[in-house]
Order: C-alpha cells, then structure tokens, then sequence
C-alpha cells in the first residue's frame, strides 16, 4: 500500500486520531472514501473527445 509498512501505518492512524479524535475518525473517512470515489468515477468517464475518436472508428 503505497510503499508504506504496518507501523508507518499504525504511526499514521495514531497521528490521526490525535488530530481528529475519536469523534471525527468516521466522518473523515467517509468524507475521503466519496472523494476518492468521485475522482476515480471522473478518470473512467469518457471525453466527448474520445466518444468522438470511438465513433469515427467504428
């Protein structure tokens, strides 16, 4: 997982929960799991310009 081992992990998830607290944890999770999610929805998605190029192809 991006190069990282278990106790940078761990370290990271420390470091967060004293950032956020335990209140927070969730809702920034879901909050970055529906930007991810969307991001990666918008990478998938065709451009007309490649409908365009789809299209002349066939």
């Amino acid at each position: 997982m991006f190069g990282l081992g278990w106790p940078e992990v761990g370290i990271i998830a420390i470091i967060a929960l004293i950032i956020f607290g335990p209140k927070k944890i969730p809702e920034v999770g879901s909050a970055l799991g529906k930007t991810l999610r969307g991001f990666k929805e918008e990478i998938n998605k065709p451009t007309s310009e490649q409908e365009d190029t789809d299209q002349d192809r066939s």
